[in-house]
């Protein structure tokens, strides 16, 4: 008989702390064939990110134990855009992933750099005009993006924040569920990249700009991967006029004059605001950004000062 922990994990499983990563990473690595001494914590958040000291490596371990099917499929992105010479975040060669070590899933990167340069908007247009012209393979069985299941599941999750608040945030998804299955989307449906913004495009050692974070690449209305642009610029004031008019010039269409502008951009912000409440337990920085963004919501004011998380 198999004992739980009390915290949905199994006995022998590794706690998500620094420690309890760090034994993972280990025999990870030692399965892999790579030498993890000396490799740096970078982040400890839904990933645990470290970089190794001896190769340029990233390795990630997921803190949800259910995502192994879904890290199996990033990785089968990774080496099909690599085939397709898209630049994108590669796996390293010959390395089988994802593993599942201590109830943890495994994935290798190869780094970028190794200091975090984030890429122009602009540049985040091109990668997504790109990517929208290929033709991905059955074979990778990408999933619809359903977000009304996607934000049912995060806010009935929601444990950490008050009833009010959350009864608050339901009423409001529910509200925009009505409103989001009349919309008329205008551009293909087809692959999308599901997180694209300026946080997903970083500048490789070589001067060019790659796309990272492949985990929600699905199939869905194209608008999804340039609503996050649209309202970093028009509601939170993240870019300006000038990155934004770019955005639009090299891309090749406005989201904002679509009429169904408003209706994704309440969704993907409620989707936001859910993720942070997430985090109130973490830090008080996140519980106050959360309160911060209630505030917005229910008055419609202060969006300018959100802050980037």
């Amino acid at each position: 008989m198999i004992s739980g922990s009390g915290d949905g994990r199994q006995d022998g499983d590794a706690e998500f702390t620094a420690e309890g990563v760090e034994i993972v990473l280990r025999e990870a690595c030692e399965s892999a064939g790579l030498d993890s001494e000396g490799a740096e914590l970078l982040r400890l958040g839904s990933n645990a990110v470290y970089r190794l000291a001896s190769l340029p490596v990233i390795v990630r371990i997921a803190r949800d134990p259910a995502v192994h099917a879904e890290m199996e499929r990033a990785v089968a992105v990774a080496r099909w855009l690599e085939s397709a010479g898209f630049p994108a975040m590669r796996v390293p060669a010959g390395t089988e992933q994802p593993l599942s070590v201590r109830g943890r899933v495994v994935t290798f990167w190869e780094s970028v750099q190794k200091r975090v340069e984030y890429a122009t908007v602009g540049e985040v247009a091109d990668l997504l005009r790109r990517l929208h012209w290929l033709e991905e393979p059955d074979t990778l069985g990408l999933p619809y993006f359903d977000p009304l299941a996607k934000l049912a599941a995060s806010l009935e999750g929601l444990s950490g924040v008050s009833d009010l608040d959350r009864a608050f945030l339901e009423e409001r998804a529910a509200r925009l569920a009505k409103e989001y299955d009349r919309l008329d989307f205008v551009l293909p449906f087809g692959m999308i990249h599901g997180d694209a913004n300026i946080g997903n495009v970083l500048r490789h050692r070589d001067g060019h700009a790659v796309l990272i974070d492949l985990d929600g690449v699905a199939l869905a209305p194209r608008e999804w991967d340039l609503i996050l642009t649209a309202i970093y610029y028009d509601r939170y004031g993240w870019h300006t006029e000038a990155e934004y008019a770019e955005f639009v010039h090299r891309y090749g269409f406005d989201l904002m004059n679509w009429p169904g502008y408003e209706t994704l951009a309440d969704l993907r912000e409620l989707m936001m605001v859910a993720w942070i409440g997430h985090q109130v337990t973490t830090s008080e920085r996140a519980a106050a950004e959360f309160a911060l963004r209630m505030r917005s919501l229910r008055t419609g004011e202060d969006r300018d000062q959100w802050g980037a998380f």
